[in-house]
């Protein structure tokens, strides 16, 4: 869930994730299968071998007092589509700040972390002319899809394609992206229902693997829309130029993580959070408190993994050094603009488009909040 900041040591810890604490905290280098715990380190990046790293510019406003801004998604011509999670209506945003209204969702129901969170546009845009929109109604969470018109900015009836996906107040996960196959992935959270990760039946807890028509993928391991299971809440996927996919976690108390994405595989939730649960689990690739981070989106941009996060309210950088391994992660922007939400690298290759998230029952916000910043890449 999106958490409130409490003392650490007022956190609920299981003996089982305190044991994995202590030893996860004495970890300070990284190689296969371990995973790296950074709740006192915030080192230098590097970028691959030490090239592809980016500094980051003076962010500014690109469009200001939005109804938290969630799933953003590029159009062919730089500009993109925002969903609004508590109001359900899709902006259109230019590079250049102009903001219009294409269209509303119909059918949101938004309660606390529910409401209209992923967009993704078809990768084929505009011969397949779609925006695919994840949701929260009174009584589950679906992914749809509506035509947009470029020509008058309007976005369609949007039609359901997946439903029942579990919802809750909480753990609705929400993250929609097209990987390099062409197929859509969908996040999802164990909906507080802690026994949905472990069932691959269930669409909760898990990473989805779809058509455009909603079905299951082809080649999905356990022939359903499943493609990865045992998640708490994952809202952020991203893909590097190898076609690794990184998936950014939300822990319970201990530690949040991101994760490299493998289909088929069991990253531990509920039976462990963070490493360690042995040979029928995968390790995430590396761990962070909650205090530091609470993980939202994710985007990859010069050789770095790009983590927006929430609670930590700073913008993680963390470096590819190839074939799904990791270096030492930096904290940007720390506390410079409340909780981000959601990170993404624009087409053009010289910008990151970064939300706030202080509308949030948990935020604070400031005049103009919520926000979409344009952050250059230098």
């Amino acid at each position: 869930m999106d958490r409130i900041s409490t003392p650490i040591g007022s956190r609920r810890t299981t003996t089982n994730t305190i044991a994995l604490l202590s030893t996860v905290l004495l970890v300070t280098s990284c190689s296969n299968g371990d995973a790296r715990n950074m709740s006192d380190q915030e080192g230098e990046a590097t970028g691959s071998n030490g090239a592809g790293a980016r500094d980051l510019g003076e962010p500014r406003d690109l469009a200001t007092d939005l109804d938290v801004p969630w799933g953003i998604d590029f159009l062919p011509d730089g500009s993109a589509l925002v969903a609004q999670r508590d109001s359900a209506v899709v902006a259109h945003l230019t590079p250049d700040g102009d903001v219009s209204e294409a269209g509303t969702i119909d059918g949101v129901a938004h309660g606390g972390e529910g409401g209209l969170l992923g967009l993704a546009i078809d990768p084929e845009f505009p011969d397949e002319p779609y925006a695919y929109v994840y949701y929260t109604t009174s009584s589950d969470n679906r992914v749809a899809r509506a035509p947009y018109d470029e020509e008058s900015g309007n976005l369609g009836e949007a039609e359901v394609i997946l439903d029942g996906i579990p919802a809750a107040d909480t753990h609705n996960g929400g993250r929609i992206a097209f990987g390099p196959d062409g197929h859509l992935y969908v996040a999802t959270g164990d909906a507080q229902e802690t026994d949905n990760a472990q069932d691959t039946d269930s669409l909760g807890g898990k990473i989805l693997r779809m058509t455009t028509a909603g079905e299951p993928a082809p080649g999905n391991p356990f022939d359903n829309h499943v493609h990865s299971y045992g998640h708490r809440n994952v809202q952020g996927l991203a893909w590097d130029d190898e076609e690794n996919l990184y998936a950014t976690e939300f822990g319970q108390d201990a530690l949040d993580e991101v994760n490299l994405i493998e289909p088929g595989d069991n990253y531990g939730w509920p039976i462990v959070e963070g490493p360690g649960g042995g040979d029928e689990f995968t390790d995430p690739l590396l761990t962070w408190e909650p205090a530091e981070a609470s993980p939202s989106g994710a985007a990859i941009a010069g050789d770095s993994l790009w983590v927006a996060s929430l609670r930590g309210a700073r913008l993680w950088e963390i470096p590819l050094t190839g074939g799904g391994e990791i270096g030492e992660p930096e904290a940007h922007l720390v506390d410079e603009f409340g909780r981000l939400r959601t990170v993404l690298a624009h087409p053009d290759g010289d910008a990151l488009w970064l939300t706030s998230s202080n509308l949030d029952a948990w935020g604070s916000p400031s005049d103009g909040d919520d926000r979409v910043m344009n952050v250059p890449l230098e």
